[in-house]
């Protein structure tokens, strides 16, 4: 059984461009019926992620594509949360 480790994601036709994927070696094609493609320099080779894939960031920062209905399946969105604390002052 695997432990739950967070990843960071996006879908790649759907979700904004995060920085870090920005900073990553990639190539975008325009295939012949107008869709692009991006190919992803990734640990193990080129990969290429079409439409609905997503892009998944590694715990080591790494990049790989996943197809959109394993990406589902798979992962669950999270929501970090946060504690904040106050100090209120009392009037005098």
């Amino acid at each position: 059984v695997k432990k739950p480790i967070p990843v960071e994601a996006f879908c790649f036709n759907e979700d904004p461009i995060p920085e870090w994927f920005i900073n990553h070696p990639f190539k975008l094609i325009r295939e012949e019926n107008g869709n692009i493609k991006i190919t992803l320099s990734t640990m193990e080779g080129d990969m290429t992620c079409r439409g609905e894939d997503y892009i998944i960031r590694g715990t080591l920062g790494e990049l790989y594509p996943c197809k959109r209905d394993i990406f589902l399946e798979t992962y669950e969105r999270y929501y970090p949360t946060f504690t904040m604390t106050l100090e209120i002052e009392k009037d005098n």
